[in-house]
């Protein structure tokens, strides 16, 4: 079977792209994305499970899974689970998540717009808001419409452009770095329609569903920004370009903060809440 990726590069189209993938693997692998995953979003694993309908037995592929905030669950519903990402570094916390759950999964470097699998190895391929985050957005629908076998589910949870995190990007945007030439940015997979036309004729049954899931980690927006800036990788790298300028990090933190004031919906004293939209997506691979 092959495994050649369906968009061949030149040799300084790969060098690009390599150098670009290390940026991205540093990005994630900065911070500590595992705790953002337990601690923000852990219902999004299971709930991409269920819409999946994955099963005993099944081959299951999740794709950017980070510490397995999706696999370990399919692997507990019985799959025979792979878990792939750019960023190995995030393994070590998914082992040790799975070993006191009692589950057993494959963990495997790999780039999402460009697997080591082959054609149609998997009955299942999904992502948990990690494929979403690949700078090319074609390459990827690629590459999870290559290694699903025909019949196979496709499932994603990716957030939306107008959603929580979607304005959480949108608000770092002017001052994170520029993205590299052909990315698109990654809460386009929230939108149904970007995701109709990345898949196409290709997929039959494709179905979605907005739906949120509530943050209510912090007890104040000042505490949940500092959060972010702690934690998260995109948000570590925004700061981290601006850390010679005191003005572009003063305005970074007023606007950051005022983000997180004007969509706290908590009216209880000393906690916070946002409600983070998402798109459910599942498809059949035809």
């Amino acid at each position: 079977m092959s495994t050649t990726p369906t968009h061949p590069q030149t040799q300084s189209d790969r060098d690009a792209d390599s150098r670009l993938k290390a940026k991205h693997r540093a990005l994630w692998a900065s911070g500590d994305y595992p705790a953002v995953a337990a601690e923000l979003i852990p219902a999004l694993g299971p709930r991409l499970v269920q819409a999946c309908g994955i099963g005993s037995g099944q081959r299951v592929l999740d794709v950017a899974a980070g510490s397995g905030n999706a696999a370990i669950p399919a692997a507990a519903a019985g799959a025979v689970v792979t878990a792939s990402d750019l960023t190995p570094e995030l393994f070590d916390a998914g082992r040790t998540i799975a070993r006191q759950r009692g589950v057993e999964l494959d963990w495997v470097e790999a780039d999402a717009e460009s697997m080591p699998f082959a054609d149609n190895s998997f009955d299942v391929v999904m992502s948990c808001v990690g494929a979403m985050f690949a700078p090319h957005h074609e390459a990827t629908a690629d590459e999870i419409i290559r290694v699903v076998r025909p019949g196979g589910t496709i499932g994603m949870i990716n957030w939306t452009p107008g959603g929580f995190i979607g304005n959480l990007f949108a608000t770092m945007k002017p001052y994170a770095p520029p993205p590299p030439p052909g990315a698109s940015p990654a809460p386009l997979w929230g939108d149904a329609d970007h995701v109709r036309e990345l898949f196409g004729d290709r997929v039959t049954d494709l179905e979605t569903h907005r739906e949120t899931v509530v943050m209510d980690h912090c007890a104040t927006p000042l505490d949940f920004r500092e959060y972010w800036k702690r934690n998260y990788g995109p948000t570590i790298t925004t700061y981290r370009f601006n850390q010679d300028d005191p003005e572009q990090t003063a305005a970074l933190d007023r606007d950051f903060l005022a983000l997180l004031e004007g969509w706290n919906h908590s009216t209880e004293g000393g906690r916070t809440a946002y409600e983070a939209e998402y798109l459910v997506v599942t498809a059949t691979k035809r």
